[in-house]
């Protein structure tokens, strides 16, 4: 455990599913970690896991009825005295009231009341968490600057295997400590390049990679957390954008090289984790073109799309060159070949990883990564959520930073 929870002041709430028993080993870790915890349960909550338990856990009183005149503090007490607010489980009706702005019970208006950050941690049946209402109150939540961990994939308690698994207790401490971390990138302008580029042969075709722009999302919704003033650039891609980070929609190489370079200047830090396309077509049609005209074999004349990493490298930048990180999606022989994209594009930091890997490529929401620097020994980091992966390139970012 790092000391991000030590001292700290945390309300955990916990909500009417089955996974409400792991929530009991949530609180024991983090008064492990040091914080001082207080409990807020569901009605439904009480029906599978007793307030008596998490009293002993957190030695608190454990917080149930918003209207009896028994409970110890308000629910306007703890939202003030909270410094995170946790919902774990945050079952699917939980996570609609909490995107209503209901406060009809004591979690939900605590949780209307905190301005804490608030992490939840969903966990429903397959279905109901894929389900188009759920989704979008996990949008909503997120707009508004909710973040959420889990939920994991496996068997369910109800008997179906899929999405929906709550998250490990481990887990969801560490996402707690990455919300209670230091701001320091404060006042940092950072800006993040995510996603892929759509380059158009014709009016309905294009050639594109199979990026989804987790990564550099996860970039820019750590940085912000962080402090940051962000900035986040991104190609085609269904991601929600992240809380307090300014969005810029692009669809091309060109476009995206346009809009990073007019602000290039003004940033401290520039994250390049999109996977811009190598190439364009020539001549794009603005017109579907035809099969029969196509023919057998069609043939699509490229050509060369600006490095925008390469160009940053070597540029010169009339005040403080930003710290540069560039990324490398490669198979092979990965070291030989981040080494040289290191050398040749003039990077900083130079985050590689294989994507040949099922568990850290593309459309997946882990990554394994190796930070090469120049003149030092690489840095693995072992398989972990994006978000994790974040935090560790942004921990190399902001030490160069600190020595300029």
């Amino acid at each position: 455990m790092s000391e991000a929870l030590s001292g700290r002041r945390v309300v955990v709430g916990v909500s009417g599913g089955i996974a409400a028993y792991k929530a009991a080993e949530l609180v024991r870790l983090c008064k492990k970690a040091g914080a001082d915890v207080r409990v807020v349960m569901t009605a439904g909550a009480t029906r599978f896991v007793q307030p008596l338990t998490f009293s002993a856990l957190s030695q608190h009183p454990v917080g149930v009825d918003l209207f009896s005149a028994e409970e110890t503090i308000s629910h306007i007490a703890l939202a003030d005295q909270a410094e995170l607010l946790i919902v774990a489980p945050a079952t699917a009706d939980t996570l609609a009231r909490l995107a209503a702005g209901r406060a009809d019970d004591l979690l939900c208006a605590v949780a209307l009341a905190c301005r804490a950050p608030l992490l939840v941690a969903p966990a429903m049946n397959v279905n109901m968490w894929t389900h188009p209402a759920t989704c979008d109150n996990l949008d909503l939540l997120r707009a508004r600057g909710v973040e959420t961990v889990g939920p994991d994939a496996g068997d369910l308690a109800c008997g179906w295997v899929g999405e929906g698994r709550m998250a490990e207790p481990a887990e969801i401490v560490a996402a707690a400590e990455r919300l209670l971390r230091p701001r320091d990138l404060a006042g940092r302008a950072v800006l993040v390049t995510a996603g892929p580029t759509h380059e158009p042969i014709d009016l309905v075709r294009f050639v594109t990679n199979r990026s989804t722009g987790r990564m550099g999302f996860a970039l820019a919704r750590a940085a912000a957390r962080r402090g940051a003033d962000v900035v986040l650039v991104a190609g085609p891609t269904t991601l929600s954008t992240p809380a307090r980070v300014t969005r810029v929609n692009v669809t091309t190489a060109l476009e995206m090289h346009r809009e990073v370079m007019a602000r290039a200047d003004d940033q401290a830090l520039i994250l390049k984790a999109a996977a811009v396309a190598d190439h364009r077509p020539a001549a794009p049609a603005p017109d579907k073109l035809k099969k029969a005209a196509l023919g057998h074999q069609p043939a699509v004349q490229m050509v060369a799309n600006p490095d925008i990493l390469s160009e940053l490298g070597h540029r010169p930048f009339p005040g403080h060159r930003p710290v540069l990180v560039g990324f490398a999606a490669e198979t092979g022989d990965l070291q030989a070949n981040a080494e040289t994209k290191l050398r040749d594009k003039g990077c900083d930091l130079l985050v590689a990883n294989d994507v040949s890997a099922a568990d850290a490529g593309f459309g997946v929401d882990t990554n394994r990564v190796t930070i090469f620097a120049p003149g030092v020994p690489p840095e693995t980091v072992d398989l972990a959520p994006k978000e994790v992966v974040a935090d560790r390139i942004l921990d190399r970012a902001r030490a160069l930073l600190e020595g300029r």
